[in-house]
């Protein structure tokens, strides 16, 4: 983190606090997607031996392989019941022989699973078809009803597209509840298939409280959360200033930032979508007020150019840039040197198991 900082950004940071560690290094995650596929990859000894195997599995993705995948039997990231519910799944449709997706032709049934959970213990499930097969879909749907009655929201799609992504969708919400819930201190949270959430939510509470501490809120400060998700940030520090505004791109994560904060009472709230370089303009801030703090969580690319200059033109007296990309960080850190001090840099361990870090700035503007 520091290196990427002061060697790459040429930042000169004021106080370096010790990484925050996670509390726990497994079944940390509350959202992982499994693919199904029929190219399973095959290990050297497999291949070796020349024999024909079962294709079929229901995994991970081979890095950089949009097409092979590797079988997971016991997955050390989520909690339970998630490895019950893929392994069960999984035999499943292979006692009934339904085609596993082929990746490179776009043919086959069965395409993906999606497994959310929270620390209420609630969990959500999404499985995801390529065909319109109803009498097959009934049937699985059906038998995971029964087979696990502690499915909190059990849902499916059918997407015959080219692509994964579900966002243009419509989600079929066969038993419980269409979302679960999760909760942050006094707050709640509903999170649907589509919602966007912090995957390590016990250390997601952290990292908020560290962003709170280094943001100095006062209670008639503006406060503008950019790239906002589904607006956990902004909620959680609402309380603490007279107005929040949270601006990011997905429609969806917008519409689930509304229906939190009025599930929440929180009435000191607005939240716009829209693409962050066209959103935040100047004509913006005269409308919504000159913000006294600015809270930034970009995704890994950072921040356009354009967002940059309008950060210099707006001058706010703090900045609180939480990065999960240290490198892009520095190189934003380094644009804003000349109007901002880097006061404290703290990183925090959001994902073990693996090299990715988050990382917050705390920004104050120069004299």
């Amino acid at each position: 983190v520091y290196d990427h900082l002061e060697r790459i950004g040429k930042i000169e940071i004021g106080e370096k606090l010790p990484i925050l560690p996670t509390e726990n290094e497994y079944f940390y995650r509350n959202k992982l997607e499994f693919t199904f596929s029929n190219s399973r990859w095959l290990t050297k000894e497999e291949v070796e031996t020349g024999n024909e195997f079962d294709r079929n599995s229901l995994g991970f993705h081979v890095p950089k392989r949009f097409d092979k995948v590797i079988p997971i039997e016991k997955c050390y990231l989520q909690p339970d019941p998630s490895n019950s519910i893929r392994n069960f799944l999984n035999e499943l449709v292979k006692e009934k022989s339904y085609t596993f997706y082929d990746h490179v032709k776009h043919q086959g049934f069965m395409r993906n699973l999606m497994i959310r959970t929270s620390t209420l213990g609630q969990v959500l499930i999404l499985i995801q078809f390529a065909q319109h097969n109803d009498e097959e879909i009934e049937f699985v749907m059906k038998v995971m009803h029964e087979k696990f009655p502690e499915i909190t929201s059990l849902n499916y799609v059918v997407n015959t597209k080219g692509n994964d992504t579900i966002y243009d969708l419509e989600i079929q919400n066969y038993a419980g509840q269409p979302f679960i819930e999760e909760q942050i201190e006094e707050l709640k949270f509903k999170i649907t298939p589509k919602s966007f959430y912090q995957t390590n939510p016990t250390q997601a509470v952290n990292l908020y409280h560290i962003a709170k501490e280094f943001a100095e809120l006062k209670s008639t400060d503006v406060l503008y959360d950019l790239y906002t998700g589904t607006g956990t940030i902004a909620l959680f520090l609402a309380k603490h200033v007279s107005k929040v505004i949270g601006i990011e791109s997905v429609k969806e994560a917008i519409e689930d930032a509304k229906i939190n904060a009025a599930a929440n009472g929180i009435e000191n709230s607005q939240f716009f979508a829209g693409d962050m370089k066209k959103v935040l303009t100047q004509d913006f801030v005269t409308e919504h007020g000159q913000p006294d703090v600015i809270v930034l969580d970009p995704p890994r690319a950072g921040l356009d150019k354009e967002v940059v200059e309008t950060l210099l033109n707006v001058l706010p007296e703090r900045i609180v840039y939480v990065s999960c990309n240290t490198a892009t960080q520095a190189r934003d850190l380094a644009l804003l040197n000349h109007a901002y001090e880097t006061v404290t840099v703290k990183p925090v361990d959001m994902f073990p198991q693996t090299h990715h870090v988050e990382n917050v700035a705390k920004l104050k503007r120069r004299k």
